[in-house]
């Protein structure tokens, strides 16, 4: 196992970044989601590792203390997507192995339909293809009823909202550990500016929705209460490469942290290690 930098800076903004694993091994950019940081792959890195992987993770834009611009329009995906394309560029790799849940999913999507050369294949957990989402969204009540929050989470005031009572409405939906992050200075602003840059104005040009060519899988939850069945589903129409489908039986939204043996597992089979 080598050492890694605990630090990268890409101009302005300084990120915290962890590397591990064996120092040969095929490597794997976990992208984590909204409200937790890198650490909610921490279940899961281990395994990666014993089966020969090397890991990057990075606390992205907002959640990094370096890393957190005060400019709304500072959170725009293309910035979060050169984010990750620059912490690999730092670290010399041209190419791996790509997963992201939650956010890092959306992130992910973008990365695998719009840079196939960097990424040998793509772990999605959670979100399904934007696609598949927007296409959920117009036909039916249950993934609009399941994204209704995001409303509430591009409101100015938000903030003090889930923070009010010791930020019981985080502890309520949210991993502890995540909660008790969120509740840092500046913290939970950085996360909610990814929902106010990019769920507002013209959403579809912000993330367009192109198909995929690259080797893909797709875990989810059934008891997800964000993301729904049916854009999990539909997902599989909007990939050309090897498409894999794992379905997660009594699994809320926290797969990598309720989960981790599982997401390894489908990380593992991707990577064919």
């Amino acid at each position: 196992m080598s050492a890694a930098p605990s630090q990268i800076a890409l101009g302005d903004l300084v990120f915290d970044v962890a590397v591990g694993g064996p120092a040969g091994g095929a490597p794997v950019l976990l992208l984590h989601g909204f409200p937790h940081n890198s650490a909610s792959f921490a279940g899961v890195l281990p395994l990666l590792h014993d089966a020969g992987l090397r890991t990057i993770t990075f606390d992205q834009r907002g959640y990094s203390p370096g890393a957190r611009p005060a400019d709304v329009d500072a959170y725009v995906i293309d910035n979060l997507m050169s984010d990750a394309l620059g912490v690999l560029d730092e670290l010399g790799i041209d190419k791996c192995l790509l997963v992201g849940h939650d956010w890092g999913g959306i992130i992910g999507w973008q990365l695998a339909s719009r840079h196939p050369d960097r990424f040998t294949g793509y772990v999605a957990v959670s979100t399904g293809h934007p696609g598949a989402i927007s296409g959920a969204l117009a036909g039916g009540d249950d993934q609009r009823e399941k994204s209704s929050y995001i409303s509430f989470f591009i409101e100015e005031g938000a903030e003090e909202k889930l923070l009010a009572r010791n930020a019981v409405l985080l502890r309520r939906t949210c991993p502890k550990e995540a909660a008790l992050q969120m509740q840092e200075p500046g913290a939970l602003t950085g996360g909610l500016n990814w929902y106010r840059a990019n769920f507002t104005g013209d959403i579809a040009a912000k993330m367009p929705s192109r198909r995929v060519s690259i080797p893909t899988t797709l875990v989810w939850s059934d008891g997800d209460t964000a993301l729904g069945r049916e854009q999990a589903e539909a997902s599989a129409g909007f990939v050309d490469g090897d498409y894999r489908f794992v379905e997660l039986a009594g699994v809320d939204h926290w797969v990598p942290e309720k989960a981790p043996e599982a997401l390894a597992a489908a990380i593992i089979d991707r990577a064919g290690v």
